[in-house]
């Protein structure tokens, strides 16, 4: 799919970033690096960007400095991380580091991505099922109950006419739920205030508030302490951390802890100001890592904890969602009965 778009898939970045270590490791040149990797990449955007780097790097620039170039692809943490491996002398363990991120990354995209599996089928299955007995099994049944004079029920009554309304607005109800879903995604992207409305309004729905939580809070804390461990300042790396929140009101409450940071405060008072985002256990264990100058290990620490904890409430969240759905698919496919089959037992109740 990416490449139908011509975006780079994460796997392809590891696997860019991967063969780069090993590469640069066994002491080749950089830009020879680049044209032996561009030759085994499969992906024809990749092969342009790298193809792309190679010149810039031949012409003297740093390879961040192309990376730049390609900031919506790669993204600030990305670029942040090779830049301080360029300038301190450790690309190569810097690039080891990089990819071990984008590993646990993409673990972490396809844990959510499972966990959605089964749900979406039993909801295709519904729409598939309500689709089939609306649309093809009642029109045949419509002419023989409507040419009898039989007092029609409820549940018969609204699937004719859902059925009418159907017939003569169908396109254009369809055309406008297209046009709505499309409006509200450019709107999100181009109109911050909107973005953040609806990303705050997560927070207020149940079960799915505590998902966000665990997978903004674990993405936060295993970037930001790899970062550190790269040699960035605290400072750099709440700034670069802070671009990296897919979530604008969690970018939002963020936005203000780098100046904080710089002015000499600390950062877990700056994250106890805003609890409704980051939990006290957080808060807390950045304090003690600030206190005793173990906060790298504390980061990595939180970073494995609220992963496995984005694991139970991945459990818990799919095991309400399974349920409710099947409940739906019950009512709705008993509501379709109804209104197939009571007409049915009318029509022969007034034949006996």
């Amino acid at each position: 799919m990416n490449r139908i778009f011509g975006k780079v898939s994460i796997q392809e970045k590891i696997n860019f970033v991967r063969h780069l270590a090993i590469v640069t490791k066994s002491g080749l040149p950089l830009l020879e690096s680049l044209k032996i990797i561009e030759e085994q990449t499969e992906s024809k955007t990749l092969q342009k960007i790298i193809r792309q780097l190679a010149v810039d790097v031949n012409n003297g620039h740093l390879l961040s400095d192309g990376l730049v170039k390609h900031q919506k692809t790669f993204g600030d943490f990305f670029i942040s991380i090779i830049r301080i491996g360029e300038l301190s002398g450790t690309l190569t363990t810097n690039l080891a580091y990089l990819a071990e991120e984008l590993k646990k990354a993409k673990a972490l995209q396809n844990k959510v991505h499972s966990a959605m599996v089964y749900p979406a089928v039993i909801l295709v299955a519904m729409v598939a099922v309500s689709v089939f007995l609306t649309f093809f099994i009642f029109p045949k049944l419509l002419p023989v109950i409507s040419g009898l004079n039989v007092q029609l029920p409820l549940p018969t009554k609204i699937l004719i006419g859902f059925l009418d309304i159907s017939k003569k607005y169908g396109i254009w109800i369809v055309l406008g739920i297209i046009a709505l879903i499309s409006g509200l995604k450019f709107i999100t992207s181009k109109v911050r205030r909107v973005k953040y409305f609806f990303d705050r309004s997560v927070f207020y729905v149940p079960v799915i508030a505590t998902f966000v939580e665990s997978v903004n809070v674990a993405n936060f804390a295993r970037i930001l302490a790899l970062l550190l461990k790269s040699g960035i300042t605290i400072v750099d790396a709440i700034g670069i951390t802070r671009d990296t929140f897919e979530n604008s009101a969690y970018k939002l409450s963020f936005s203000g802890a780098q100046d904080f940071v710089r002015k000499g405060g600390q950062l877990s008072d700056f994250l106890a100001t805003r609890k409704d985002f980051f939990p006290k256990l957080l808060t807390g264990i950045i304090k003690i890592g600030e206190s005793t100058g173990n906060l790298e290990d504390n980061l990595f620490y939180l970073s494995d904890y609220y992963t496995e904890e984005l694991d139970n409430r991945l459990h818990n969240m799919t095991t309400f969602l399974e349920p409710l759905l099947l409940l739906i698919m019950g009512l709705m496919v008993g509501f379709l009965a109804m209104a197939i089959i009571l007409p049915i037992y009318s029509i022969s109740k007034g034949v006996r």
